[in-house]
């Protein structure tokens, strides 16, 4: 039988851990699911900050519980059947106990995602009519009008090249109040620069990619760039309940935390996959882990979560040398690779340029103060990360969906149309036909003129079967004077999906379901193997077994796992007496399947 990336991944990612049942309505289980780190607080009789999830229908009688335990609810979550609290090692115990408890994961430090290391390097930079070409857009600064963009960050200050442009604004560090937009930190506010600026302080060279849409602003994150899963999550919820009185089209998650559990069982992720379900794009930045301080070379299992979830499109960063053709391009070393922790997903879906980006920042936040952020004029810096270029894909995003609409103003563009067009237009960076290169860089570093042509051309409003394209449209795309041609594949849960899969309005597009749900294809209209080529060559000694690992060690911190016997890695200390076991030693020929 054809031998699939999930199935591989998972033969090669054996993960040994407490946590092992997942959340999911059902018959009683004794005992609630644990993340890694939730689990280690039950034995150390720790204080813990966690989010606790109970099966629908109980939430009085486990809250009545928690009261009579003196547990003190911080925040509930009403779409996720679950509370953010802080109890002690006896109350953990308590809640493993209860048979209504379904799982209890660690309320974890989120932060943002930026590489200061790589943004005070070079003093290069793109400006905006380089970036816009690159991206193969016209010079002209214009588009996303009307799009409405959730910046969930550490906020959005009202500096003039976003004037107008912030038409609300929430502190979930305060509780969700409304409040004067502000930011601390400031890379909330370059984010909004990169998706949205005028470029009014720099006379058009700093402008966003899509300066005429609407932000939306959901601080969760502090003064130094960190934050709390709770509070996200609840920013995340907010944006749902208010997508249409606000009109949110897209949110933008350029943070996250070190992957813990299952995405199954990630309160974060299941936020996420609730937005996706709600028909909001969700863009998460995919992680700034692909290599350890003192590495000799990049590794692999380094994405983060929100990073991880199906539906969520997740970009890594591109380094465009600061040049407009894409011949030059390559992955940074800080940029995660794939696969996902405990799911063995590919990730990230896309890359877009991360590397020397310069935006709009308040002097007064911590990082607009810094000098060698600073770029020659005033009210700007220049930061890399996997953030930037998931700002930068979230403007093509509001492009996109301004495109369509145009023709058709009574439907939507799914999230699975979204990612799957962005895909199928990308141009890849890794040009050796390396069968590794999915797990660097996804379908390929995005094509806004190709995303915009495709988007424009369907009918979101076609039925399950129907030939949706009301325009024609090319394959290839002309940037920096060489013509590109697209990926033309789409990844799929475990499979390369390519040919003539846009022909048709198929129903894993057109669904509000998650991204690599079964679904039973029109007969004819995708051809393709699998991702891994029904091969096993691709998947030697020397992909992420040797040292080119990324584990957590006891403070969730990245760090790299070291080779034992040449064919798997073993890393006890990383996780107590929990192991994780790569290699294909536990691998024998004939049993994949």
């Amino acid at each position: 039988m054809t031998a699939n990336l999930r199935t591989i991944a998972a033969s090669f990612v054996v993960i040994l851990c407490v946590a092992t049942l997942h959340a999911e309505a059902g018959p009683r289980r004794p005992h609630a699911s644990l993340d890694k780190a939730t689990s280690k607080a039950v034995s150390r009789e720790e204080d813990s900050a966690v989010i606790v999830r109970y099966r629908p229908g109980s939430q009085t009688r486990v809250l009545r519980g928690m009261a009579a335990q003196r547990m003190s609810v911080r925040r509930r979550h009403g779409s996720l059947n679950a509370v953010s609290m802080t109890t002690n090692g006896a109350g953990l115990r308590k809640l493993v106990g209860d048979e209504d408890v379904i799982g209890i994961s660690a309320d974890a430090k989120v932060k943002a995602h930026q590489d200061l290391w790589s943004s005070l390097g070079s003093l290069t930079a793109m400006d905006a009519q380089q970036l816009r070409s690159t991206l193969g857009l016209p010079k002209a600064p214009v588009g996303g009008r009307g799009v409405g963009i959730a910046i969930i960050d550490s906020g959005i200050a009202p500096m003039p090249d976003l004037a107008g442009r912030i038409v609300a604004f929430r502190d979930f560090t305060r509780g969700g109040i409304e409040t004067f937009p502000t930011d601390g930190y400031g890379h909330g506010t370059h984010v909004a620069g990169l998706i949205a600026g005028s470029g009014l302080l720099s006379a058009g060279r700093y402008v966003g990619v899509a300066p005429e849409a609407r932000l939306i602003g959901l601080k969760v994150l502090d003064d130094t760039g960190s934050g709390r899963t709770s509070d996200v999550i609840a920013a995340i919820e907010f944006a749902i309940d208010n997508r249409v009185a606000l009109g949110i089209h897209v949110i933008n998650l350029s943070l996250g935390h070190p992957i813990l559990e299952p995405a199954a069982d990630d309160p974060l992720v299941q936020a996420v996959e609730n937005a996706s379900a709600a028909g909001i794009i969700v863009v998460a930045s995919a992680g700034n882990f692909g290599k350890a301080v003192g590495a000799s070379a990049p590794g692999f299992g380094g994405i983060t979560s929100p990073g991880n979830a199906p539906s969520a499109l997740t970009v890594g960063a591109a380094r465009t040398e600061f040049t407009v053709s894409r011949a030059d391009d390559s992955i940074p070393d800080y940029s995660s690779r794939g696969p996902t922790m405990y799911d063995s997903l590919p990730k990230p879906d896309v890359l877009a340029p991360g590397s020397g980006l310069i935006a709009t920042a308040d002097w007064r936040s911590l990082l607009g103060s810094k000098s060698a952020l600073q770029t020659g004029t005033s009210g700007y810096i220049r930061l890399s990360g996997t953030s930037m270029a998931a700002a930068v894909a979230t403007g093509v995003v509001a492009l996109m969906v301004e495109a369509n609409r145009a023709d058709n103003p009574l439907t939507r563009l799914t999230p699975n149309m979204v990612k799957m067009m962005l895909q199928f237009s990308a141009i890849r960076v890794d040009r050796t036909g390396d069968t590794l290169a999915a797990l660097r860089e996804g379908a390929g570093e995005i094509n806004a003129m190709g995303a915009v042509e495709l988007a424009r051309a369907v009918n979101p409003g076609a039925t399950v079967g129907d030939y949706w394209l009301e325009r024609g449209f090319t394959t290839a795309s002309t940037i920096g004077g060489l013509v590109e041609p697209w990926t033309r594949t789409v990844t799929w849960a475990d499979s390369l999906l390519n040919g003539d899969i846009l022909n048709r309005a198929e129903f894993a597009w057109l669904t509000l379901d998650a991204w690599g749900t079964p679904v039973t294809w029109t007969p004819g209209t995708w051809s393709g193997g699998r991702l891994v080529y029904d091969t096993l060559a691709a998947w030697s000694n020397d992909l992420v077994w040797s040292s080119q690992v990324v584990a957590l060690d006891d403070d969730d911190h990245i760090v790299w796992g070291n080779s034992f016997d040449d064919d798997h890695i073993v890393w006890g200390n990383s996780f107590d007496d929990d192991h994780i076991v790569w290699g294909n030693s536990f691998l024998l020929p004939g049993e994949l399947r």
